[in-house]
């Protein structure tokens, strides 16, 4: 006989969520001799970090900022980040993580549309970092100047509640516009106590890897674990970007966690060394973002059988405070989620709010002291997703819109969305967002975007487009570009003459024409005794051709052909990065794949940095 459950419940000491100042209290605890972060040549101890937080926190204290005051932190993802986070903390303050790596026009709609009583950017950054007429804003090298000698524990933290807010993260909307997550100082304490309850971190202090972009909520269970005395190792971008040196870090800095998208992990899985027996117990991988496929599933297992890897499925939503179940990868099992952590309660509802029975698919629901405070300034849009949970005295529960099946062992099978949001490369997109960038554009009069599985043979997004007057294809993208964050932009941009409809009127995104593959053929025919008309022509040229070749798996590449036509994307980008530094020294940021599509434009700020490079080297006073 099958049993309908009308939720499931954890209890323990995580349970009632901590006081507020759990986090900072535990901070100030641990030997100031202990390395707190670890950033390229840069090193800070605990105590120099909480001496130079102090600072900061003073320096704001001074501006006014306080208890619901919230800061934008616009700095790259470094010792200066985490040292304005725990200050504004310190300070009582709440932080916005706005990364610099960003569209301009992104970074100041998170500021405005936030309220931020203050920004933070780093030292010598552009003024299009900032709204004109926005929140004060404050270079980082101006809340550390030395104000006396620099000692541990100068500026006593703010009291704070539990219920004051600690962070405000955005995620896509599907309005058509980001929307901010607040989360309380009570949640972010529950979360780390959570994870060590469930032994995800494990005893004693660790060295733990900051992956995560800070605008991306995986970010929070990195920076928490520094407050048990756990080590930050800031990756830089060039860093992740490359899977060959991300493995070499892991060796060389002694990382014991890593959290990690499925996407970012298989390439990594290629190059990770067998774990050292002297340098401790094997790698922990805090997988999430995305659902893992039965092929990673089953690669993450073996290397758990051979004590290479400790591996653990997180998933949950930004309004949950980043995890919300946890399902340990091991051989035998197939894909799943895994059971809810200590202090949230899950239901799987149908329609009409009714338990579903076990084994039949719901929307999953969470409760708890993690789930947040709602959405920052959308008081209707907090109201439809933050619902009254009738069964536990009238508290508030989150509607995930993702559905879910309850295994017979207990354990949640994850199936995707009820509605328009998906997840690109470990990021949530409402493709309605990406619809209304598209649609801005003036010469757009319709856009539908949709996941597909067939752009080139892989997962991408297709954003299909009816024009009011013609616009070329590099004109659309760069407006995206200069709109949305590079994982958005779509792989394929394709126009439609009209939009199919359903009976009731309704956009018929089943009859929406396959993506159209550029077709790995020869190019144009070439001139008696010449090359072919688009045919790669110089070292540069050809080399980027080779390495493009490599990484979409064609054999032939054009010098003309668009990267993203071709099918490639953010994950794919990386990869043509970490390449082009094999081949030709470069370091390449991924934003100038996004500037320069076309081969033969990207290999011409290639040879244009190249050529900077070779001039730097000249002696002074040398002549060519």
């Amino acid at each position: 006989m099958t049993t309908a459950h009308a939720h499931s419940e954890n209890t323990g000491p995580a349970a009632a969520g901590g006081t507020a100042r759990d986090l900072l209290a535990r901070l100030a605890a641990v030997p100031a001799d202990r390395p707190a972060v670890l950033a390229g040549d840069r090193e800070l101890t605990f105590g120099e970090l909480r001496a130079e937080a102090g600072r900061v926190a003073r320096v704001l204290a001074r501006r006014g900022v306080g208890p619901e005051s919230v800061v934008a932190l616009s700095l790259p993802r470094g010792a200066d980040l985490v040292v304005a986070l725990i200050g504004t903390l310190t300070a009582g303050a709440a932080y916005l993580p706005v990364d610099p790596a960003l569209p301009a026009e992104r970074r100041r709609y998170l500021v405005e549309d936030s309220a931020a009583d203050l920004l933070i950017v780093a030292d010598g950054a552009e003024p299009s970092d900032g709204p004109a007429d926005g929140p004060g804003t404050v270079a980082f090298g101006e809340l550390t100047s030395p104000v006396g000698p620099l000692t541990d524990g100068g500026f006593a933290p703010v009291a704070v509640d539990a219920r004051s807010l600690a962070y405000v993260i955005y995620t896509s909307g599907s309005t058509g516009l980001p929307k901010g997550v607040e989360v309380s100082r009570g949640s972010a304490s529950a979360l780390l106590a959570e994870l060590e309850s469930e032994g995800i971190a494990a005893p004693g202090p660790g060295r733990v890897g900051w992956n995560a972009s800070p605008s991306f909520d995986a970010s929070v269970q990195q920076w928490v674990r520094l407050c048990r005395g756990d080590t930050l190792v800031m990756i830089d971008t060039e860093t992740r970007s490359d899977p060959a040196l991300l493995a070499a870090l892991i060796g060389d800095r002694s990382l014991t966690d890593l959290d990690i998208t499925p996407s970012h992990a298989e390439p990594l899985l290629e190059h990770l060394p067998p774990r050292d027996p002297a340098a401790g117990g094997p790698l922990t991988l805090l997988i999430g973002g995305e659902a893992i496929s039965p092929d990673l599933w089953g690669r993450l297992a073996g290397l758990v059988d051979e004590g290479v890897l400790r591996a653990v499925n997180l998933y949950g939503p930004t309004e949950c405070t980043v995890d919300a179940t946890a399902g340990w990868i091991a051989a035998g099992d197939g894909p799943h989620i895994g059971a809810v952590l200590p202090g949230l309660r899950m239901r799987l509802l149908d329609d009409e709010l009714r338990p579903v029975a076990d084994g039949e698919t719901g929307e999953l629901y969470l409760a708890g002291p993690r789930v947040a405070r709602g959405y920052r300034r959308r008081p209707a849009l907090t109201a439809e997703r933050f619902v009254a949970d009738m069964s536990a005295g009238g508290s508030r529960m989150y509607r995930t819109g993702d559905l879910c099946r309850r295994l017979p062992d207990g354990r949640l099978a994850y199936l995707g969305r009820a509605d328009g949001q998906v997840k690109v490369r470990g990021h949530r997109v409402e493709l309605y967002e990406i619809e209304a960038a598209v649609s801005g554009h003036p010469a757009v009069a319709e856009a539908a975007v949709v996941l597909r599985d067939d752009v080139n043979g892989t997962a991408g997004l297709v954003a299909y487009y009816r024009a009011s007057r013609p616009v070329a294809e590099a004109e659309l993208r760069e407006h995206l570009t200069a709109t949305l964050p590079g994982y958005m932009v779509p792989a394929v941009l394709m126009e439609v003459a009209r939009f199919a409809t359903t009976p009731s009127g309704k956009l018929d995104r089943a009859a929406l024409p396959a993506p159209v593959a550029a077709p790995p053929v020869a190019g144009p025919a070439a001139p008696a005794g010449g090359p072919a008309a688009d045919e790669p022509t110089g070292p540069v040229e050809e080399l980027i051709a080779r390495v493009w070749a490599q990484v979409l798996d064609m054999p032939r590449i054009g010098a003309d052909d668009n990267f993203f036509k071709l099918g490639g994307h953010s994950l794919l980008a990386i990869k043509l990065v970490a390449g082009v530094r094999r081949e030709l020294g470069v370091s390449l940021p991924v934003k100038t794949v996004y500037a320069h599509p076309r081969l033969r434009d990207l290999a011409g700020r290639i040879e244009s940095m190249l050529a900077a490079q070779e001039a730097e080297r000249q002696p002074v006073g040398a002549s060519a």
